[in-house]
């Protein structure tokens, strides 16, 4: 029987905690975003929690987030560093940018020997997605020839802020299935309408109702060989052509997949709604969105008792 494994990202936080989005108070008790996501997946069935930091913050992060749960869940913890790279590779000159998603899932592959799901450690994705997902993790089968993935989807006008242009993995269905995922940069709203603008300047309209991708997947432990087997091959051309800012990342991974008939990927949509802080004037209607959620009695105030 699987025993689906919750896997976090959250290298992107920095030392100083004090300061930056993914640790910013939303709670009515100073909770963190990453603490409705750990709270969701308990309640959902997930018994292990893989944390995926960068090594100097880990004494802080286990003081704020590790030590309040290690009583409820199994924690672990992984860390991605820039020179964590296949033998003969070097960290190019002025690179500061982690290597990407692909990448930070493949620094955690000793934890992940059982069904994971992957989660952005500064995103809110709702109850309903850890539970379909779990409950996906808990059936997947392993053994197939090919990759059996699965991911939650939402609603694009679910998941858009009110401040600023974001970036989804805009989704192309046949059926429950993923066909194909294009990252969409420049992604607002103009009054009722959805725009984006490309590469060339052409704006061009998204239909509400669009399934995005918001880096929820429930990935085999397979999969991780595949990370593993992409990785030199992405830094070949990587470090020929952009050596700085190229990311190893897990859309693109999957898409390449897809297209090499290597892969399934099954959507799970999500109706609820997403909560993440893009923008520091996002900060505020996030709060207000969970808060009201305590209040209703939806999420324990606190989060964790001491």
């Amino acid at each position: 029987m699987n025993k689906p494994i919750l896997v976090i990202m959250a290298a992107g936080i920095g030392s100083r905690f004090g300061g930056l989005k993914q640790m910013a108070p939303v709670g009515k008790h100073g909770e963190a975003i990453i603490e409705f996501s750990i709270y969701d997946a308990i309640q959902a069935g997930f018994e292990k929690v893989v944390f995926i930091i960068k090594k100097e913050i880990e004494d802080d992060f286990r003081k704020l987030i590790g030590d309040k749960v290690k009583d409820l869940i199994e924690v672990e913890y992984a860390f991605q560093e820039l020179n964590m790279l296949p033998e003969g590779y070097e960290v190019p000159e002025g690179r500061v940018k982690p290597w990407g998603t692909g990448h930070a899932v493949l620094c955690a592959k000793q934890y992940l020997d059982q069904p994971f799901a992957v989660i952005n450690a500064d995103d809110y994705y709702g109850k309903h997605a850890f539970r379909v997902i779990y409950h996906n993790l808990k059936k997947q089968k392993t053994d197939d020839k090919i990759y059996r993935l699965s991911m939650v989807g939402y609603q694009i006008e679910n998941t858009l802020s009110d401040h600023g242009h974001v970036t989804r993995g805009v989704c192309e269905l046949l059926g429950n299935f993923l066909e194909s995922i294009v990252e969409c940069a420049q992604i607002q709203k103009r009054g009722d309408l959805i725009e984006y603008t490309d590469e060339d300047g052409k704006i061009h309209q998204i239909e509400k109702g669009t399934t995005v991708s918001m880096n929820l997947w429930g990935l085999p432990p397979s999969f991780l060989d595949e990370l593993e087997n992409r990785f030199p091959a992405f830094l070949d051309k990587a470090l020929k052509e952009n050596p700085i800012k190229a990311e190893f990342l897990l859309p693109t991974i999957i898409n390449d997949l897809l297209h090499e008939e290597k892969a399934t990927v099954e959507v799970l949509r999500s109706l609820g709604k997403w909560y993440g802080v893009t923008y520091k004037e996002d900060l505020e209607p996030v709060a207000a969105a969970l808060q009201a959620m305590q209040d209703k009695g939806d999420y324990p105030q606190p989060l964790f008792s001491k």
